[in-house]
């Protein structure tokens, strides 16, 4: 097939990939379109397959999502945006996820073990 990496047309694998990346970096195509400078129309279209890119808009469109741009060229990558958004939501909370965890570790384990160690701290 011409035109294609692992038989998928390079137009539709910029698409996805582009889409993929932005929804990874939560930005909208408004965002986006504020972002690079480029229409949100512009966008929309090239997320659709119906218009193609310069390499200036490829490196617009990187630049703004934090990305490499061979990025949008991956056939298959190693995390699908359904990854990316579950470890961005556990990234979120994380420390509060781990405040809690010492809270709990010390009421379960250390029970008491505070208070000696103060009141030995006020005594010396």
């Amino acid at each position: 097939m011409k035109d294609t990496i692992s038989g998928i047309s390079i137009r539709s694998l910029f698409a996805k990939n582009l889409k993929r990346l932005r929804l990874m970096a939560k930005i909208s195509q408004v965002g986006l379109s504020v972002e690079t400078g480029l229409t949100h129309n512009f966008i929309n279209d090239i997320e659709n397959g119906k218009k193609w890119v310069s390499p200036e808009s490829i490196a617009k469109l990187a630049k703004a999502l934090r990305a490499e741009p061979y990025q949008f060229f991956i056939a298959d990558p190693k995390y699908s945006s359904q990854g990316a958004e579950m470890l961005s939501i556990y990234l979120d909370n994380f420390e509060e996820s781990c405040s809690a965890m010492i809270k709990e570790f010390r009421s379960r384990y250390l029970e008491g073990t505070e208070d000696e160690v103060s009141a030995s701290e006020e005594k010396g």
